[in-house]
């Protein structure tokens, strides 16, 4: 205490002196002396209101302690008091069994009372539920079933609780509703029937098929309740679960592959064209029962069944196991192209009648090769046969997509499939040949196989790509215009469009996903510098220039890194340099230096030809007459060679001839030959 009185009076020391260190600070002594005072008496005001602001807090404080500790005291009087009464209650408790018992009783006897009607007249209802299947009135006889059902579940239930050791009791309610399983086992008999007959039935009384549906979500409905009382309770009555959906969805299965079972009548002995009037027939059969499926049977089912597809996956699977038993058998060589023909032919009609389909995986790949080794061991031309129809069928594919790109749904991932066969084919023969071939030297057929399958593939990553320009095209054509010289997106949306579709290309096998990603950004490239020669806009001064060739520097970078990404750390900047090399045209201040900007350009390029100077120069919009002839003419006289170009750029790229008309009076007669 006394050490900070002492530093008090040491720093009050201080700061009088530096108050008082000129003589006519003397006169102001008082003045110092009332605002000392005024501060002094502000920091014990505020000294005292906290120290009360303290007090207050602690008096609240001690105030809660003290209610809580009563409330303590009050729950622990509370708690002895309800120990004391539920001991005095257990002997109460024991004493109210025989209530208990009473209680139980008097459920179970209110239950049977209260399907007492029910009880005596179960051999009239059973009788009744059993002419009512008989004559095919299917809902009203379930709907019997259901209440015999419900009296003797109930009555088993009651007596479960009661006493569920009582076997004897238990077997007297069963006994007494004995007939009643067997009145549910005729009506799905005669479930089994209507579904086993669904493809004729819901063209001649679709409501028969309804009806039978109606009745399974029944069940299915009185199964979900009866299993979760199990789970409560341990109870289940005889019977349950049915599970008659799944019982349905088996009668389905058999019925559809009975009836791709049943379409072969003959054989290779009676009749030489047996396989191609078994496939015909097969065909037949699945593309109208599918037809019968999407437009009249989808209407009779919940939508939640999925009615399509899951008939759609047993026609499939009934076909795969019956086109690897044909594929199994010793066919001869025109058979197996009958065989893979059907598979593509079928393909293009699924398509064409609007019905997904996923043709070659009738075929899996084990007999695939052994369909491939019989060609090869057999006759070359009739592989070339069936790689040339695989081909028509994709290109067809490619055609019937064109019309509806909503259809089908899987276009992209199907069309990589069919690149992907091509690769798989040409693995299959080579390594067939090794193994089975007398000679391993390759041959002349050999080669026009190898083409043929690389043109097929390269046709449908063409194919592809056309898909993924068709997406981009009203994001190029906004390119190099006024909208765009003010602000626009579309390179990056063209830059989310391509890594996007290439995400899917990336299953592609090689080389044609490397050929692919080559394509496309050469294509990318090329429609932005068409979009330049086109003329879509010209700038009116040198901000402008500026800004459009920024914009273009930029947009040339963001090409660099997409490709690069796709490509792997390839190089990709020639392509891309070349928008960056006319962006330095742009962007050139001075005009008298134009020339030389010019001749840098070509030099670089040397395939850019007359037309696309004259363009460039009708865009930046601020060259001379003179000048424009100057630039063409020097140009002409010492343009380089181009014949040793090993990528060109500017090949492909015409201009428009309205460009041409609206520069003629630009250039010399020479220019226009």
């Amino acid at each position: 205490m006394e050490e900070t009185n002492r530093e008090a009076v040491a720093t009050a020391v201080q700061r009088v002196a530096g108050m008082l260190q000129r003589s006519d600070q003397l006169d102001k002594v008082e003045q110092y002396r009332r605002r000392e005072a005024r501060k002094k008496a502000s920091v014990e005001a505020r000294l005292k209101a906290a120290i009360q602001s303290q007090l207050d807090g602690v008096r609240t404080g001690l105030t809660q302690l003290h209610n809580a500790l009563c409330d303590v005291k009050d729950i622990q009087n509370s708690l002895a008091d309800v120990s004391k009464d539920w001991r005095q209650s257990i002997n109460t408790i024991e004493n109210l069994k025989d209530v208990k018992d009473a209680v139980v009783q008097h459920s179970q006897l209110a239950s049977a009372v209260e399907n007492l009607k029910n009880i005596f007249s179960v051999p009239e209802i059973v009788r009744e539920t059993h002419d009512l299947i008989e004559q095919g009135e299917l809902l009203q006889a379930h709907r019997k079933l259901m209440d015999l059902e419900c009296s003797r579940d109930d009555l088993m239930y009651e007596q479960y609780r009661m006493d569920s050791k009582n076997v004897h009791d238990m077997n007297l309610i069963r006994g007494y509703f004995g007939q009643v399983q067997g009145l549910s086992e005729g009506l799905s008999k005669q479930l089994w029937m209507v579904l086993q007959r669904a493809m004729v039935t819901v063209r001649r009384d679709p409501t028969m098929l309804v009806s039978v549906v109606r009745i399974i979500e029944r069940e299915e409905k009185i199964d979900r309740k009866m299993l979760d009382r199990k789970k409560q309770t341990g109870f289940i009555p005889p019977g349950r679960p049915k599970c008659w959906k799944n019982r349905m969805n088996e009668v389905l299965e058999g019925t559809v592959s009975g009836r791709i079972e049943s379409t072969q009548s003959e054989t290779r002995e009676s009749d030489k064209m047996w396989l191609v009037r078994l496939l015909e027939i097969t065909r037949k059969y699945v593309l109208d029962d599918l037809t019968v499926v999407k437009n009249l049977m989808v209407q009779c089912f919940p939508p939640h069944y999925n009615t399509f597809q899951v008939f759609f996956d047993l026609y499939h699977k009934s076909v795969s196991a019956r086109v690897q038993e044909l594929a199994a058998e010793d066919l001869e060589a025109n058979e197996i192209v009958s065989l893979l023909t059907w598979g593509a032919f079928t393909l293009a009609l699924l398509v064409r009648t609007r019905v997904r389909g996923r043709v070659f995986l009738y075929f899996f790949p084990l007999t695939i090769k052994k369909m491939l080794l019989l060609l090869v061991k057999t006759h070359i031309f009739t592989l070339r046969t069936c790689v040339c129809r695989y081909r028509e069928e994709a290109i067809n594919y490619k055609e019937e997509h064109l019309k509806d790109r909503q259809l089908p749904q899987c276009y992209v991932q199907y069309m990589i499939a069919i690149i992907n066969n091509c690769q798989t084919f040409k693995e299959s023969i080579n390594s067939l040949k090794r193994k089975y071939s007398q000679s391993t030297e390759p041959t002349q057929n050999d080669a026009a196989i190898d083409k043929l399958l690389n043109e097929v593939a390269r046709e449908g990553c063409q194919f592809l790509l056309d898909e993924v320009f068709l997406d981009l095209e009203h994001h190029l054509n906004a390119l190099l215009t006024r909208k765009w010289l003010t602000g626009s997106h579309a390179v990056d949306t063209i830059c989310v469009t391509v890594e996007d579709y290439f995400n899917d290309f990336a299953k592609i096998k090689k080389p044609y996903n490397q050929e692919m990603t080559s394509k496309a950004h050469r294509r990318v490239v090329v429609e932005y510098l068409k979009a330049i020669m086109q003329k879509r806009i010209s700038f009116k001064n040198a901000d402008e220039r500026k800004e459009g060739a920024d914009r273009m520097m930029k947009e040339a970078e963001q090409f660099k890194f997409l490709f690069r990404k796709l490509s792997a750390g390839e190089d990709t900047d020639r392509l891309c340099d070349a928008i960056a090399a006319i962006a330095e045209v742009f962007k050139l201040t001075d005009p008298a230096l134009l020339y030389l900007e010019v001749s840098t350009l070509v030099s670089k390029y040397p395939d850019i030809r007359e037309e696309h100077i004259v363009a460039l120069l009708a865009v930046r919009g601020d060259a001379s007459r003179d000048m424009r002839q100057m630039i063409i003419e020097t140009l002409n006289q010492n343009k380089p060679s181009t014949s040793s170009v090993s990528q060109p750029v500017f090949r492909d790229i015409t201009v428009p001839s309205n460009t041409m008309t609206a520069m003629t009076s630009m250039t010399v007669p020479k220019l226009l030959k």
